[in-house]
């Protein structure tokens, strides 16, 4: 008699904790997971398994390969193989990565045979081929940074990484692409809306899903790219046009007189050169944008004033890093402040997160 059983998807929801811990920092590279399951002898279609740990390595190595029926041999002792498929359905579905992320269900039918148990599979996915195709292994924060980065900048809609070691939450991963964000700030058009789904919720090796949603379309934000980019390069043009190595100071006194800092003024680089104001994001990001075309070193500091959200720069001068905020105003010059110096006006920002600015 042949007996039908089905093994659904029961995924649980990753929690949301808090805490950022260290990642092993490794090289990364795109890679399809695959797990040498032998064949029966004669046919290569047809898989065996001894025990149930065979048995769920072939699960996964149809899974792996994107096939949708298969057949797989028992070779056990037990009479009734069914609590055995039973279980690595729901383990593969629900506790290997690729499984987690990619299948809707796994049904079987069973045929008893004298010497073994045929066992014929039928998987449901809910990922295209492609999208298993496209998973990226990244083990690291400068691995799993550089993949936001890589997304951010042709504005793809989704990244879907590989990650081993990976204890972290949703929130560490949109918290990476927030750092991201600022690090390609010529492709600063919008802070896409980002969310995170991570399969299974547990486990030593994960799969982690980013959606991105910009906030405009992508038509619009490859034009505002390229009209932003043609006021970099007019501007970088100036300042290097009488030979000389540009400064700092020199590029934000240039950048200052293409737009104003206004509270309520937009939040890209687009906007000031657009409007002709923007807010501390928008300041920030327009002059790492400018200090990238300069090859000046720049980065953009995330912190607070007075437990307000605020954005500024950190500069490398011949005195050592130093914080420089275009949206604070200044009676003469710009001034360029220590970290104790920025401390007492009431800024507050996360250690480590920018180079440090001591005074010598």
């Amino acid at each position: 008699m042949k007996r039908t059983r089905i093994t659904a998807t029961l995924l649980a929801s990753a929690l949301l904790l808090t805490g950022c811990s260290a990642l092993l920092e490794r090289d990364y590279s795109s890679v399809t997971p695959h797990n040498a399951v032998p064949a029966t002898e004669g046919d290569p279609s047809i898989l065996r398994a001894d025990s149930y740990q065979e048995l769920v390595n072939a699960l996964v190595y149809l899974v792996s390969g994107g096939v949708e029926e298969g057949t797989i041999r028992l070779y056990t002792d037990t009479e009734n193989v069914e609590p055995f498929l039973d279980n690595a359905c729901l383990e593969v579905v629900q506790e290997d990565p690729l499984g987690a992320y990619c299948v809707e269900f796994i049904r079987y039918t069973v045929n008893p045979v004298v010497a073994y148990s045929q066992a014929d599979v039928r998987i449901t996915y809910r990922r295209t081929r492609e999208q298993v195709a496209s998973i990226v292994q990244a083990t690291g924060v400068t691995a799993i940074r550089g993949e936001l980065k890589s997304a951010l900048t042709s504005f793809a809609p989704e990244r879907v990484l590989r990650i081993s070691y990976f204890e972290e939450d949703e929130a560490f991963i949109q918290d990476l692409a927030r750092q991201a964000y600022c690090d390609v700030p010529t492709f600063a058009l919008g802070m896409p809306e980002v969310s995170v789904s991570i399969y299974p919720s547990t486990g030593r090796q994960r799969i982690v899903e980013i959606l991105l949603d910009y906030p405009l379309e992508r038509a619009e934000l490859e034009e505002r790219r390229g009209k932003l980019a043609w006021e970099l390069q007019l501007l970088t043009r100036e300042l290097v046009g009488d030979g000389q190595p540009p400064r700092v100071l020199d590029a934000a006194r240039a950048l200052l007189e293409k737009g104003d800092y206004d509270p309520e003024g937009g939040a890209t680089p687009y906007d000031l050169f657009s409007t002709g104001s923007a807010n501390s994001e928008g300041l920030a990001l327009a002059f790492a944008a400018l200090c990238q075309e300069l090859e000046l070193p720049c980065r953009v500091a995330q912190g607070t004033l007075d437990r307000e959200p605020r954005l500024w720069n950190v500069v490398q001068t011949g005195e050592g890093w130093r914080h420089l905020d275009l949206s604070a105003p200044a009676e003469e010059d710009i001034p360029l402040y220590t970290d104790q110096d920025l401390q007492e006006l009431g800024y507050l920002w996360e250690e480590g997160s920018i180079p440090a600015c001591q005074a010598r």
